[in-house]
Formats: structure tokens, sequence, C-alpha cells
């Protein structure tokens, strides 16, 4: 997903932002003390999603000669969805 413009490479940053907010809880530090954590890997998993989708429905013309969507998409797709799922768990453990 790399060479599919800056799309793809917003999604690979917020992946790995996401990557680094796990390491950072499970290293037992607290970086965010007025915002929830699970409200900030809610949000990123929902920027993703939109990200993803409308790479998903809008195919640039440069890239038009490729096979269509390929399974990277769908992949990426379902891995943002599940970064929703899982903020939407970490704020049910917060309560």
């Amino acid at each position: 997903g790399w060479h599919t413009g800056t799309l793809g490479i917003l999604v690979f940053f917020i992946g790995l932002a996401v990557l680094a907010l796990t390491a950072v809880r499970e290293a037992g530090w607290d970086l965010f003390s007025v915002i929830p954590e699970s409200l900030v890997t809610i949000a990123l998993g929902a920027l993703a999603t939109i990200f993803v989708l409308i790479r998903v429905i809008d195919i640039p013309d440069r890239f038009l000669p490729a096979d269509g969507r390929g399974i990277g998409i769908w992949i990426s797709l379902v891995a943002a969805l599940a970064v929703i799922v899982a903020g939407l768990l970490q704020a049910a453990e917060e309560l």
C-alpha cells in the first residue's frame, strides 16, 4: 500500500501511531491524563477507516491499470475496523 498515494501513507502512519500507543500503554506510561486512551484509539481507527473507504470507493486514474482492488485494501479495512472495536472494548474496561 506504500505506492498508493498519500492516503496509503497516512493509513500506514496511523497504524504506527496505534502500535506506539499500545506499546506506551503496556510499558505503564500514562500519556493522556485529560483524554481517555480508548477515545484516542477509536479516533485513530475511525480516521484510518475513512481513509481506506475513500481508497476503496475511488481508485485514482494512475492506479487503474491494476487488477482492481486487491486483498491488501480489504485487510486494511478489516484492520481499521478492528482498531475501532479494540477502542470500544478498551472503553468498556475503563468504565
